[in-house]
C-alpha cells in the first residue's frame, strides 16, 4: 500500500499513510537510547526536544531574575527619588533589563520554529475511524505542544517586563527632570540674616576643611609616602610622555611662525583649533591619570577624592579657557588673530574671560568642599551668589569696553566700541545675572553663568574647528598645508588625490570637533557621562524607526565583511586567469567567461553575506522579487527591462556622466543616468533620452571609456607631378611641429593609394583628449595648405578626357575640309514627312 517514499534536504523522512509513519516513529523512540548509548546521534534525535528543553528552562531562570531585578529596581525608585546619581544607575540597570528581555525573545524564537517543524512532521492526529497511532508518538506530540505553549508564555511574560522596565526608565527620566528643574527653580532669600548665618558658616567651613586636609596630610606623610612618590613619579613621567608625543607629532600643527606677517586664513584657524585641542587634552589625560594613580594607591581618602577631582577640574577648565583666549584673541601676535580686535581689546577680553573662567572654576570647587564636609546649604547659596555677580559684573564691564579694530587697520591704535546690538545685550545678560541673584534665583544664575563660560568655550572651540575643516577641505587647498606636502612627498600623490584627501581630512576635523564638543556641552547642561555612555551604545547597537531597527555596527561589520568579500573575489579571480587558466593554456574567451562568471558569483556571495550582516531581513528582498514578478506578469516587461539595464549600468559602468558616446543614430555626451534611461545630449545641444534596455542590447561606442586619447586623420591629396617622398616628408614636419599632437605615439605620414587624378596620403597622430581633435584637425589642415603652397606642391582637381568614335564624312565635318556645296542628292536630306501633321 505504499506509493511512495522520498527524502527531503533536511534529513527529514515522508509517508504516506499515518499508520506506517506511526509505526516507524514508534520503531525510532523505541530504538533511541539504544543508539544514544553506542555514541550515535541520528538525525531525528539532533536538538530534540524530547528530553527536559534547556532553552525554555534557561529563559525560565532568566526572567525570574529580571523579574526579581524590576521589583528591586522599582523599590529602589520610592526609596531614592532625590539622588540624581542613583536614578542615573537605576535608569541605565533598567535599560540593561529591557536589552536582556529582547535576547531572550530573540533566543526562544528559533526554539519555537524548531518543535513546529517537528509537529509538522508527526502530523495531525488521526481522525475518527481511522487507525491508532503509537501512544509514543501521541506523547511526542503532546510534549511538544506543551513546550510550544511554554515558549508562548515565556514569551509573553518578557514582553511585559519589558514594558514594565520601559516604563520604569520613563518614570526615572521623569523625576531626573522634575528634581532638576526644581533645583534650577528654587528660591532663596537673600537678607542680612541669611548672610550673617553664612559667614559664620564659612568660618566653620574653614576649620574644618583645615583639621581635615592637616589630618589626610598626615597620614599620607606617616604612611602612604611611598604611593604618594609612586604615584606622583607615574603622573610625571605620563606628563613628559604626552609633551614629548605632543610636541614630536602635533609641534607643526599648534607652533605660530613669528615670523609671518600675514598667515594664511586656513592656517590662523588650523593653529588655533588644534593648539587649544590638543594641549586641553593632553593636561586632561595627565589629571585624569593623576587622580587614577592617586585613587589606585589609596592615597586619597574618601572625604579627600571629591575635593581633589573637584581641583583638577577646575585646572582643566581655566586651563583650556585661557589656551583658547590664546588661540582665538592671540593677544601678543596680532597677525593670528581670528576677530577683528586691537591690541588692548584683546588683552582685556582675554583677562576679563580668563577671570570669569577662575570664578566659575572656584565657585565649583568650593561647592564640593561644602557638599563633603556637609556644610549648611546657605553656605553654598552665598558663594554661588557671590560667583554669579563677579561674572554679572565683569559682563558688565567688558560691555563698555572699546576693542573694536580701527578704521584705519592697526591693531596698536586704540579701537572702537561694540556694535550697539552686542553692547546692549551684554549689558542685559550681565544686569540679569545680577537681577536674578538678588531677587534670590541664585542656582539659575549661577547655571547661567557656568553656560556662558563653559557652553560659549566649547561653542566657540567646535566653531573654529569647523571653519578649520572647512578651510582644509577646499578646492586644492590640503595640498598646500604641511601635512599635504608631507603625503604629496612621501606618497607621489597627485593633485586629486590631495584634493580628495582634503575632503577626508575635513569630514574627520568635522566628526572630532562635534564628538568631543557635544558630550562636554551636554555634560555641563545636566546630563551624566553614564548618560551619554547608555545613548552612545543605543545609537550603535539599535535605533528603531518604527518596527525597523538598525545597527550601526551591523552596518559597518556587513560593509566590512562586504569589502573583505570583494577582496578574496579579486584575488581569486586573478590567481585563476593568472595561475591556472594561463598554465593550461585555456582559450582566451574561455578565460574572460571564468572570471567574469566567478566575479558575478563572489560579489553576489559577498552582498547576501553583508546584509545579512547588517541585520536586513532577506524575506524583504523576496517580497521585493515577488512584486516585480507581478508587475512583468502584467506586462511591465519593457519598465522592468530598462529599471534592470539601468542598474546593470550604473554597477558596469560602460560609460558614465560626461563621456563621448555613439549609439544608432545619436552621438554626443551622457548627462544623467537614471534607472529607466539615460540622457545624452547632442553636438546640437539637443537632448535625447535612450531607454537603457537599448543601452544594453546595442553596440555603444566610447570615446572616453578607459581614458580620452583619440587618434586623428587628416586626409590629402596631391597631384601625380609631385614627389611622394617629399609629400611624406612634409606631413611629417607639419605634425611634429604641432602642439595638439602627441609626440608618444609618434605622429605618421603613409602614401595610401592611387587615386585617379591624385595621389593620395593620409596624417595620422593623437590627441590626448579625444574631444579637442575637431580643432586640431583644423589647424593641420591649414598648415598643409600653407606649407604645400609655399613648396610648390599642387593638389590636383578631377580631370575627364572624352573619347568620340566618328567616320570619316563626320570628321571632315568637324574639321571644316568638306566641301560646302549642296549635297548631290539635297532631297536625301530633307526630313521626312511627319503624319501627324498633315491635315486632311
Amino acid at each position: 500500500m505504499v506509493r511512495a517514499v522520498s527524502q527531503s534536504a533536511q534529513g527529514q523522512i515522508l509517508f504516506p499513510t499515518s499508520r506506517f509513519r506511526s509505526l516507524v516513529l514508534a520503531l525510532l523512540l523505541a530504538i533511541q537510547p539504544l543508539v544514544l548509548a553506542h555514541g550515535i546521534t541520528p538525525v531525528f534525535a539532533q536538538d530534540s526536544p524530547l528530553a527536559r528543553d534547556e532553552v525554555v528552562e534557561r529563559a525560565n531562570t532568566q526572567i525570574a531574575e529580571a523579574e526579581k531585578a524590576l521589583d528591586v529596581l522599582q523599590g529602589q525608585v520610592e526609596a531614592r527619588k532625590s539622588d540624581e546619581a542613583a536614578l542615573i544607575d537605576i535608569n541605565v540597570k533598567a535599560d540593561e533589563l529591557i536589552q536582556q528581555l529582547l535576547s531572550i525573545s530573540v533566543d526562544l524564537r528559533p526554539r519555537f520554529n524548531d518543535v513546529k517543524a517537528r509537529l509538522a512532521q508527526l502530523g495531525e492526529p488521526p481522525a475518527q475511524g481511522q487507525p491508532a497511532e503509537a501512544s509514543s508518538v501521541t506523547e511526542e506530540r503532546a510534549r511538544l505542544n506543551a513546550v510550544r505553549l511554554e515558549i508562548n508564555a515565556l514569551t509573553g511574560r518578557a514582553e511585559d517586563l519589558s514594558i514594565r522596565a520601559s516604563n520604569l526608565s520613563n518614570s526615572v527620566t521623569d523625576l531626573r527632570r522634575q528634581l532638576f528643574t526644581e533645583r534650577l527653580f528654587e528660591h532663596t532669600e537673600i537678607s542680612g540674616a541669611v548672610i550673617n548665618e553664612a559667614l559664620g558658616a564659612f568660618s566653620t567651613e574653614v576649620s574644618d576643611l583645615t583639621r581635615t586636609v592637616s589630618s589626610w596630610f598626615s597620614f599620607i606623610w606617616k604612611f602612604k609616602r611611598v604611593p604618594l612618590g609612586t604615584a606622583v613619579m607615574l603622573s610625571l613621567s605620563l606628563a613628559l610622555v604626552l609633551a614629548a608625543v605632543e610636541y614630536r607629532l602635533f609641534g607643526s600643527l599648534i607652533r605660530r611662525d613669528p615670523d609671518e606677517p600675514n598667515p594664511a586664513y586656513m592656517s590662523r584657524f588650523s593653529v588655533a583649533f588644534w593648539s587649544t585641542i590638543l594641549p586641553a587634552m593632553a593636561l586632561g589625560a595627565f589629571l585624569i591619570a593623576s587622580f587614577f594613580f592617586l585613587d589606585t594607591f589609596n592615597v586619597l581618602r574618601s572625604d579627600i577624592a571629591p575635593i581633589a577631582a573637584a581641583l583638577f577640574g577646575f585646572i582643566g577648565l581655566v586651563y583650556f579657557v585661557a589656551m583658547l583666549g590664546r588661540a582665538v584673541l592671540a593677544p601678543k601676535a596680532p597677525s593670528w588673530r581670528l576677530v577683528r580686535l586691537s591690541n588692548k581689546g584683546a588683552r582685556d577680553l582675554n583677562f576679563a574671560v580668563l577671570s570669569m573662567a577662575i570664578v566659575n572654576g572656584f565657585d565649583y570647587v568650593l561647592g564640593t568642599i561644602s557638599e563633603t564636609i556637609n556644610s549648611p546649604v546657605v553656605l553654598t547659596v552665598l558663594k554661588s551668589f557671590v560667583s554669579s555677580v563677579v561674572v554679572g559684573l565683569i559682563i558688565f564691564v567688558v560691555s563698555f569696553l572699546r576693542p573694536v579694530l580701527s578704521e584705519n587697520g592697526d591693531p596698536a591704535t586704540r579701537g572702537r566700541s561694540w556694535p550697539k546690538v552686542v553692547a546692549v545685550t551684554l549689558r542685559l545678560i550681565g544686569a540679569g545675572l545680577i537681577f536674578l541673584s538678588a531677587i534670590g534665583y541664585v542656582g539659575l544664575s549661577r547655571f547661567l553663568a557656568t553656560q556662558i563660560v563653559v557652553t560659549g568655550a566649547v561653542a566657540a572651540t567646535m566653531y573654529i574647528g569647523i571653519l578649520s575643516g572647512k578651510a582644509i577641505s577646499a578646492r586644492n587647498k590640503f595640498g598646500e598645508t604641511r601635512v599635504g606636502k608631507y603625503l604629496g612627498t612621501r606618497f607621489a600623490m597627485k593633485p586629486v588625490a590631495l584634493d580628495q584627501a582634503g575632503i577626508a581630512a575635513g569630514l574627520l576635523i568635522y566628526a572630532f570637533a562635534l564628538s568631543i564638543g557635544l558630550p562636554l556641552i551636554l555634560m555641563s547642561w545636566g546630563f551624566q557621562l553614564r548618560d551619554l555612555q547608555m545613548w552612545a551604545v543605543n545609537v550603535f547597537t539599535e535605533i528603531h524607526i518604527g518596527t525597523i531597527r538598525i545597527s550601526i555596527f551591523g552596518i559597518m561589520g556587513g560593509i566590512l565583511l562586504f569589502s573583505l568579500g570583494l577582496a578574496v573575489t579579486r584575488w581569486l579571480q586573478k590567481w585563476l586567469d593568472g595561475n591556472v587558466m594561463a598554465r593550461s593554456h585555456v582559450d582566451a574567451g574561455v578565460r574572460n567567461s571564468v572570471k567574469t562568471g566567478v566575479g558575478y558569483l563572489g560579489t553576489g556571495i559577498a552582498g547576501l553575506i553583508g546584509i545579512s550582516a547588517a541585520g536586513i531581513d532577506l524575506s524583504s528582498l523576496a517580497l521585493v522579487a515577488g512584486a516585480l514578478s507581478l508587475g512583468i506578469g502584467f506586462g511591465l516587461q519593457n519598465i522592468v527591462s530598462n529599471f534592470v539595464s539601468g542598474l546593470i549600468l550604473l554597477a558596469e559602468r560602460p560609460f558614465k556622466v560626461g563621456d563621448w558616446v555613439a549609439t544608432g543614430t545619436t552621438e554626443g555626451f551622457v548627462r544623467r543616468i537614471s534607472v529607466r534611461a539615460t540622457e545624452i545630449e547632442t553636438f546640437q545641444r539637443q537632448s535625447i533620452i535612450v531607454p537603457n534596455s537599448e543601452l544594453i542590447n546595442a553596440p555603444v561606442g566610447n570615446w572616453t571609456h578607459r581614458n580620452t586619447l583619440g587618434r586623428v586623420e587628416v586626409p590629402v591629396s596631391v597631384s601625380y607631378d609631385s614627389d611622394p617622398r617629399r609629400v611624406l616628408d612634409v606631413l611629417k614636419e607639419i605634425a611634429l611641429s604641432n602642439s595638439g599632437l602627441l609626440r608618444n605615439p609618434e605622429p605618421v605620414a603613409l602614401f595610401s593609394g592611387f587615386g585617379e587624378s591624385s595621389l593620395d596620403f593620409e596624417l595620422r597622430g593623437f590627441v590626448g583628449d579625444v574631444l579637442g581633435g575637431l580643432a586640431v584637425r583644423n589647424e593641420l589642415r591649414l598648415a598643409i595648405f600653407e606649407r604645400f603652397r609655399a613648396e610648390g606642391i599642387q593638389m590636383p582637381y578631377p580631370h575627364r578626357e572624352v573619347r568620340l568614335h566618328l567616320d570619316e564624312e563626320a570628321r571632315r565635318i568637324l574639321s571644316g575640309d568638306m566641301d560646302r556645296s549642296p549635297p548631290k542628292n539635297a532631297a536625301d536630306l530633307r526630313e521626312p514627312p511627319d503624319d501627324d501633321k498633315i491635315l486632311p
